[in-house]
């Protein structure tokens, strides 16, 4: 007898139809340290999607899109709400600081399973900072918008959620003051207006209810009801996930493709296209080892070029050469169906560009990409040197008008990744992405 069905006329089991896989997702995830351009590909991919979701982190993102001269920068709110016809969705492994969800009411939508971010985290987060400096000589370079302390009061199983501010007021007070407690007998100098919060989140009640849905029913009705266009829009990147990133110089969710399901609540059957989204060269926010990097003119001028200063900090981002060994780590955890190579004008002064293929370790060749921090800082990186092109390619809008060595820098990069290069992004607007097929 099988595990499912019921009795065919001869006595063999009838098994029961598989149900329908429903729609497919589209996701674009970063294949970096972040700040390769997601917002724009996906501002691109929301102008004909019905509904744009954000499956994990925070306000710690931050997303420019610059449409018709108007420059965008979000944090929270996935970027592809820019489209007045998109539903945007907030999932449960987002965590949510609610102020400035105002005027979005009628187009956002928020799982309740999702996690708050109270003004503590942030102070808490910004004390924490203040104490690896002083004991280690060298912080995280956290954002302080309190991200790490909610994923961390989540594990413990102390954090609240947005359903939990829903239910019970009176509850949910005594559960907020025990956590704001826990945090003053930690961190006592914490200074932590628990009755202005509280009065602040009593308010956000009945604003915010009308945007709350259980977030697996309303993904499953998504994905199982008419034909719909469903983008995610991955924060951070692959070398800044909790478990794949460059810990300890990562940020507290997992920003690779598990991230989808396990942050909306969906099966991996419905993740159709997975882009990933690199830079034509390598930049990073704050400390950690940076294989690539260079601390010279050609780093400078990459970060002048590039206008490299971080949207959520302000801070300025070490920059190198595009370093292929670590897309190809990112591509083997997200199996990229395809990518988006942004920023390729920003290269357009340099007459050889390197690009690195290879790490040594103790001069031998090493074929994965090193977990711990202190290989990491210790790998020589092999480059392979290629002409540049020296001719501004900011005017191009298909493959045809690029340079022909800007061309050979682009199929350069497919042939060793084993990945299609879709689009190749050749300045700021979105008319200057130039889509390949």
């Amino acid at each position: 007898m099988s595990e499912t069905g019921s009795q065919e006329p001869n006595g063999g089991p009838t098994p029961t139809p598989a149900p329908a896989v429903g729609n497919k997702v589209t996701v674009v995830l970063g294949a970096q340290w972040g700040d390769e351009g997601k917002g724009k590909v996906v501002d691109l991919l929301a102008q004909d999607a019905d509904m744009v979701c954000r499956c994990q982190g925070g306000n710690n993102a931050g997303h420019t899109v610059v449409v018709d001269t108007v420059e965008y920068d979000f944090h929270l709110l996935p970027s592809g709400i820019i489209n007045p016809k998109v539903t945007a969705f907030i999932g449960n492994g987002v965590v949510i600081h609610l102020e400035g969800l105002e005027g979005w009411e009628k187009r956002l939508i928020i799982s309740d399973r999702a996690h708050i971010v109270f003004d503590f985290h942030q102070a808490v987060d910004g004390v924490q900072e203040q104490q690896r400096q002083e004991q280690a000589g060298k912080n995280l370079g956290t954002t302080k918008k309190g991200i790490g302390p909610v994923y961390s009061a989540k594990a413990e199983r102390s954090g609240l959620r947005v359903c939990d501010l829903l239910a019970d007021f009176t509850q949910f007070s005594e559960r907020y003051k025990a956590l704001a407690q826990q945090y003053k007998a930690m961190y006592p100098t914490l200074e932590i207006d628990k009755d202005g919060e509280l009065d602040k989140l009593k308010n956000y009640v009945a604003h915010i209810k009308p945007m709350v849905r259980d977030g697996v029913h309303y993904m499953y009705e998504a994905l199982h009801g008419p034909p719909k266009k469903i983008l995610v829009e991955g924060a951070n990147a692959a070398l800044l996930d909790i478990d794949f990133g460059t810990y300890p110089f990562v940020t507290s969710s997992n920003c690779t493709v598990g991230g989808v399901c396990t942050g909306l609540g969906m099966p991996p059957q419905n993740i159709g296209e997975v882009y990933g989204v690199v830079k034509a060269y390598t930049t990073r926010v704050g400390i950690g080892a940076f294989p690539s990097e260079q601390s010279n003119e050609i780093g400078e001028l990459l970060q002048t070029r590039g206008k490299e200063v971080g949207v959520t900090t302000g801070r300025k981002r070490r920059c190198g050469w595009l370093d292929l060994v670590l897309i190809k780590y990112a591509h083997m955890i997200n199996g990229f169906t395809a990518l988006a190579l942004t920023k390729l004008d920003i290269l357009d002064v340099f007459s050889e560009i390197k690009v690195g293929v290879a790490y040594k370790l103790d001069n031998k060749a090493i074929p994965h990409f090193p977990a711990n921090q202190e290989v990491l800082q210790r790998v020589e990186v092999q480059y392979e040197t290629l002409p540049g092109w020296n001719s501004d390619t900011s005017a191009a809008r298909s493959f045809d008008e690029l340079p022909e060595n800007a061309q050979k820098y682009v199929r350069f990069i497919e042939e060793h990744l084993g990945v299609p290069v879709k689009w190749i992004g050749v300045g700021k607007s979105r008319e200057s992405m130039i889509q390949l097929f």
